[in-house]
C-alpha cells in the first residue's frame, strides 16, 4: 500500500494559507523561524494552525513530512 503524499501547496491550503508557488515562497521569506521555536510554537501561527500542526505530529498523520519540511525551510531562512 502506498502512503499518501501531500504537496506543500495542499498544506498551505490546509492551513488556509495562499498556495501558490509564488505565495509559497514569499511566505517562507517573511516568516524566519528561529531553530529553537518549534513550528507547532510558531508565532505567526493562529491557534487553529498550530492545532492542526501539534495534532498532526502528535498522530503520525500522513502530513508530518510535509510539516516537517516546512520547518526546515523556515529554520534555514532564519539561519540566511
Amino acid at each position: 500500500m502506498q502512503e499518501p503524499f501531500h504537496p506543500m501547496a495542499q498544506l498551505f491550503s490546509q492551513l488556509g494559507l495562499d498556495n501558490r508557488p509564488q505565495a509559497i515562497a514569499r511566505f517562507v521569506d517573511e516568516h524566519p523561524l528561529p531553530k529553537e521555536i518549534s513550528i507547532v510554537a510558531a508565532p505567526f501561527f493562529n491557534f487553529a494552525q498550530c492545532e492542526f500542526l501539534r495534532e498532526s505530529r502528535e498522530e503520525d498523520s500522513d502530513w508530518c513530512e510535509l510539516i516537517d519540511q516546512l520547518e526546515v525551510m523556515l529554520h534555514w531562512k532564519a539561519l540566511h
